[in-house]
């Protein structure tokens, strides 16, 4: 198969990209403790910015690794569609900050808010992972979770940053 050939195969989504992504996204909002962003709108800003800078470092790493030329559109597109998860991750911790806002809760209530979708969304994406990639029901239930976990650590960072 010559590298036009190999060009046109499409590449499955990678559900790791949108697990990746959702951790990032806790870990932004856990971030936030200290005071910064200091609104949910400022969170709302902070996730989607987090998440596309995220996507862009992910596909120019996933171009760099097949080789950069040749560098054509289709290759952008493709990579960028493969990585899209990374970034797409952001969107409901962003859209549960944003409605958290709009009905007028508090900035802490909105963070806490968006912290509790980012983990819901990790765990989802992984149990979506492995039941995608043949798990058995031990498989999806450990992945559940191991990033249940991950995600209650995230929260116990928030919690210990924000004590301080």
């Amino acid at each position: 198969m010559n590298a036009r050939e190999s060009e046109a195969v499409p590449e499955p989504v990678e559900y790791g990209g949108a697990v990746y992504g959702s951790l990032l996204a806790a870990s932004v909002v856990a971030g936030t403790a200290a005071g910064t962003p200091s609104t949910a709108a400022d969170l709302v800003a902070l996730l989607i910015s987090t998440g596309v800078v995220f996507w862009i470092a992910h596909v120019y790493v996933r171009l760099v690794e097949r080789g950069l030329h040749p560098m054509t559109w289709r290759r952008i597109r493709a990579a960028g569609r493969v990585e899209w998860p990374v970034a797409q991750a952001a969107f409901p911790p962003a859209a549960a900050a944003a409605i958290a806002w709009a009905l007028g809760l508090s900035d802490a209530v909105a963070t806490w808010v968006a912290l509790g979708v980012a983990v819901a969304s990790q765990v989802a994406w992984a149990v979506a992972a492995a039941v995608t990639s043949g798990s058995d029901r031990s498989g999806i239930m450990a992945s559940a979770v191991i990033n249940l976990v991950l995600g209650l650590i995230v929260i116990l960072l928030k919690t210990f940053v924000a004590g301080h």
